[in-house]
């Protein structure tokens, strides 16, 4: 199969689950875990009778979304019933918006294998989320929870802007990021705070006409996003190639199997009869209203990251790295402090010792707990030769394990580097007296060996001794 003849068209639907502590048109909690059923009330069931109010925090959100991504915010919209029968959707309709909502347009700039894409936005709407349905529980039947019901969703719709799986995941990733510097969202995708629906279609290069597409479902990880989209392009122009048709449908993806599988017809707006919520006024806003929250915006991703490549010095890779993850930036320029820290060294740290242990225990940089004041000390007897790089990593292991500072452990556990110049000729005397069939290698040109011995002073001195004092010495004996 010759993929190279055809182009991919992606767009991205992303769900992000407000943070708010209310549900978007009840007073029913928006806690993960309860116990099925227990938070979702009458306003959720639709019971007669009952009325929506819409909460006024996820309006706030949405706005402040619509702010950070250069949107416009509409000082007009509108909310509208979507209307579908799932055993999930006890009102029988999803209340949303559609022709009027609360933001339009924007949008957000990719960089994926060194070349850059502008991802438009075509609209952020609110909408209330549907219940679940549990296949696991009650054997041989299906059962509904509905404590999700009527939870606050920021539905976002990207323009079909994208070309491969790659940048589709570099533009979600973008996005959640986004969400979470704002703290609109926790991002949290094993939770369902944020998930993907993905539009694909595939054309001849050199073709404008979209071709059919397929949506593919509830997609809650960046991998199985960038896995299902690339699987789906491959199938779509199998079919094509064979002389089939792509048939318009809405698709599931199934991880273990790794292919799609269709779940019915892909349905169109017309499908759904939206119309305006009559149990809900228009919402109206006004320009000192949106000027409050633009006034609130905290520094965002991207121009973090650029600010860390201007300021600091740091690569692209390590930049998006540490800028991808608000309280990682945060901890990381609290670990340089008033001090000037080298940048490069103290990001080295933070994203790869540190970050090695968070990945072990499953824990967020918030939870570390090697405070940044407590990397800082680290990084300074770095800086000043009290300890080499790899009893620093020894230091770092005591802090983590609750031993105290970086110097605290120096002291207790007797770590201080030797830097002594007659205590070191000693070692490295030491150590060629014991190795003369590589002294007698070096001395015949094979020069590597020098790393070896170098290694033995090393292990001999328990990692204390400076490496590059013991490297200048061990030389300079050695070419006598």
């Amino acid at each position: 199969m010759d993929t190279s003849r055809w182009e991919a068209v992606i767009g991205l639907e992303l769900h992000a689950q407000l943070a708010t502590r209310s549900k978007i048109f009840s007073g029913a909690p928006t806690g993960y875990g309860a116990p099925p059923n227990r938070q979702a009330c009458a306003v959720d069931l639709g019971l007669p009778g009952v009325l929506p109010v819409l909460n006024g925090t996820a309006l706030s959100m949405a706005v402040k979304f619509g702010l950070a991504v250069g949107a416009t915010v509409a000082r007009h919209s509108v909310f509208a019933r979507k209307n579908y029968f799932y055993p999930d959707l006890p009102k029988g309709y999803q209340i949303s918006q559609y022709e009027l909502p609360i933001v339009e347009g924007g949008a957000v700039h990719i960089s994926t294998e060194g070349a850059s894409r502008r991802v438009g936005i075509t609209r952020a709407h609110l909408e209330e989320d549907a219940g679940k349905s549990v296949h696991d529980v009650v054997s041989g039947r299906s059962a509904i929870d509905l404590n999700r019901a009527g939870i606050p969703l920021l539905e976002i719709v990207s323009e079909p802007d994208m070309r491969s799986a790659a940048e589709a995941v570099a533009y979600m990733q973008e996005v959640h990021a986004i969400v979470r510097y704002l703290e609109i969202c926790d991002g949290n995708m094993q939770e369902g705070s944020f998930r993907c629906d993905a539009n694909v279609s595939v054309r001849r290069r050199g073709e404008h006409a979209l071709g059919t597409r397929t949506e593919l479902k509830n997609l809650n990880s960046f991998r199985f996003v960038e896995r299902a989209i690339r699987h789906e392009i491959d199938r779509q122009i199998a079919v094509l190639e064979s002389g089939g048709t792509v048939v318009q449908q809405t698709r599931h993806y199934d991880a273990e199997r790794n292919d799609t599988r269709p779940l019915r017809d892909k349905e169109e707006a017309n499908d759904y009869r939206y119309f305006p919520d009559p149990d809900l006024l228009p919402v109206e806003i006004d320009d000192a209203f949106v000027e409050s929250i633009r006034s609130a915006l905290p520094e965002l991703p991207g121009d973090r990251r650029r600010r860390f490549v201007a300021d600091y010095g740091l690569g692209l890779d390590e930049a998006r790295l540490l800028t991808s993850d608000r309280h990682l930036a945060n901890y990381f320029e609290a670990t340089l402090g008033d001090e000037g820290a080298d940048p490069r060294l103290a990001a080295h740290w933070v994203t790869g010792e540190l970050g090695a242990h968070l990945n072990r225990e499953g824990r967020d940089i918030s939870a570390s707990p090697v405070s940044p004041e407590m990397m800082q000390g680290l990084l300074r007897r770095l800086r000043d030769g009290t300890v080499s790089g790899p009893v620093a990593k020894e230091v770092l292991k005591a802090m983590w394990d609750g031993e105290g500072d970086a110097d605290h452990v120096i002291e207790g556990r007797g770590l201080r580097q030797v830097n002594d110049d007659d205590a070191l000729s000693r070692l490295v005397d030491d150590v060629l007296d014991a190795h003369p069939d590589q002294v007698s290698q070096f001395r015949s040109g094979r020069q590597k060996v020098l790393g070896y011995l170098v290694g033995q002073a090393m292990k001999a001195s328990r990692g204390k001794a400076n490496p590059q004092r013991v490297n200048a010495l061990m030389r300079a004996r050695l070419t006598e």
